[in-house]
């Protein structure tokens, strides 16, 4: 996490503060000096830390310059002030890069000290409005974040992926700049580190975008969400199995971290209820519905209220068809936990198929992998075509490198399914796609090894969306 300082006084800085606040990183928890305070209710206490003082006094500014900062930001009205200022800084971090709104003419010659001329901004930016006058790219658009270029880190979830593989849902990679040089994408193209990816659409996906692009390893359940939630229907349920089941749903918690929500609707068991509400502590919440109405649009709800990452949920509420619909639709992951000891697992099982979904899913793979301290396994099932397997086989290959996780290529003529199933200490991870949706009675006969997942019900499995 980088700390940002930011002092801030009048219209445009607030403004900025909003934008801020609006950005798509989670990354940095900023500091923010207000010569008289505002309120800014959609900031978020873990990320933005408001202070209300004079930054031309030396004394109040020492004493937040007690911490190390990446940089700090001026937005001030008065040019004495904001001068004023940067001398106090100055006089405590002599190398600490401030970046200074300039609506004057102020000048320094500090190599650390950035002044951005606001008056250059504005015509540059009311010069798109003139016929006849190209556009360049960073001032294309109407500005709200609707074109984006983003660098590819090395560790990349995106990196050694193949654009034809990547969902893009009301966005698209445009161009790739690679070596200074612009590369036209098509399907084939596969994403190198230091990609530089320029990319357009909506600018909420985009933001989820970047952050997918930007995420590395020991991040899941993100980008999908924060917390873990577990999803309870008593009219589904087993009551003598729920406590067993809640107590390996805690387990996979602990992998994961981040807040546990335990939500129950159709209450029935009272004595039950009370079992599961002494599991409430200071990360785990326990949220019952007593409303038998409107309990899609409720779930739908708190995935969104409780920025939900991960769903967890027993055998019988996934072999449910309209559990399994409604999941699908919420699109994020679902790990069904089965009647086995969930401790022991230390395989993450993946059969490979003969679309190219699970390359969609890689960096996610990897990362659950990472947190439960897996080993990844793929069963290649060599009486099937391998052309399509071949490609995810280089793609988890090259992974491997980047991400110093090994995986095991096991080729086989035997049915992997018949072979897992007399495996014990895995968990199989899928792609979630809408065929999954389908009534188990229709792919009984079916030949493709995801829409027989229920032939391995008696195992964990993590069923990931394929978009972001």
């Amino acid at each position: 996490m980088k700390k940002i300082l930011i002092i801030s006084e009048g219209e445009t800085a607030e403004h900025f503060i909003n934008r801020v606040i609006d950005a798509y990183t989670s990354e940095n928890i900023y500091y923010i000096v207000q010569t008289k305070a505002k309120k800014f209710p959609n900031a978020n206490p873990a990320r933005f830390k408001f202070y209300e003082f004079d930054p031309t006094s030396l004394y109040k500014l020492a004493n937040l310059l007690k911490m190390e900062f990446a940089q700090v930001m001026i937005l001030m009205d008065n040019p004495m002030d904001v001068e004023n200022t940067i001398k106090n800084i100055r006089s405590i971090k002599k190398q600490l890069r401030i970046i200074v709104l300039n609506k004057w003419k102020l000048k320094n010659e500090d190599s650390n000290i950035v002044m951005i001329n606001s008056k250059q901004i504005l015509s540059s930016r009311m010069l798109d409005y003139l016929p006849n006058v190209p556009v360049i790219a960073q001032n294309v658009g109407i500005g709200e974040g609707e074109i984006m270029e983003v660098l590819v880190p090395f560790g990349s979830s995106f990196v050694y992926k193949h654009i034809g593989v990547i969902e893009q849902k009301e966005w698209r990679i445009v161009a790739i700049y690679r070596n200074r040089k612009l590369i036209m994408p098509n399907r084939r193209r596969m994403i190198q580190p230091n990609d530089l990816l320029v990319m357009v659409g909506d600018p909420e996906v985009l933001k989820s975008v970047y952050r997918a692009i930007k995420r590395e390893l020991g991040q899941f359940p993100e980008p999908f969400g924060s917390n873990i939630y577990i999803y309870l229907d008593m009219d589904l349920l087993n009551h003598k199995k729920v406590e067993k089941f809640i107590s390996r749903a805690i387990f996979a918690h602990q992998k994961f971290g981040r807040t546990l929500i335990i939500k129950v609707v159709n209450p029935s068991n009272f004595e039950l209820l009370w079992k599961i509400k002494e599991y409430r502590s200071q990360n785990v919440i326990v949220d019952i519905n007593y409303n038998a109405k409107g309990l899609v649009s409720s779930f739908f709800n708190d995935i969104k209220s409780y920025h939900v990452g991960l769903v967890i949920v027993p055998n019988e509420i996934f072999e449910n068809h309209k559990m399994r619909s409604m999941f699908y639709d919420a699109h994020i992951p679902v790990l069904k936990i089965a009647e086995k000891n969930f401790s022991l697992v230390k395989d993450a099982s993946i059969i490979l198929g003969e679309n190219r979904d699970l390359e969609k899913i890689s960096s996610t793979i990897f990362d659950i992998s990472e947190k439960m301290n897996l080993n990844i396994e793929l069963y290649n099932y060599t009486n099937e075509a391998q052309d399509a397997k071949e490609q995810v086989v280089e793609h988890y290959t090259n992974l491997s490198a980047i991400f110093s996780k090994s995986v095991k290529i096991i080729k086989d003529s035997e049915n992997p399914i018949k072979k897992l199933n007399h495996k014990d200490d895995f968990i199989q991870i899928l792609p979630f796609t809408k065929k999954l949706t389908v009534k188990n009675f229709y792919s009984i006969f079916s030949t493709d090894s995801e829409r027989l997942y229920f032939k391995l019900d008696n195992h964990h499995q993590i069923f990931i969306p394929v978009q972001i």
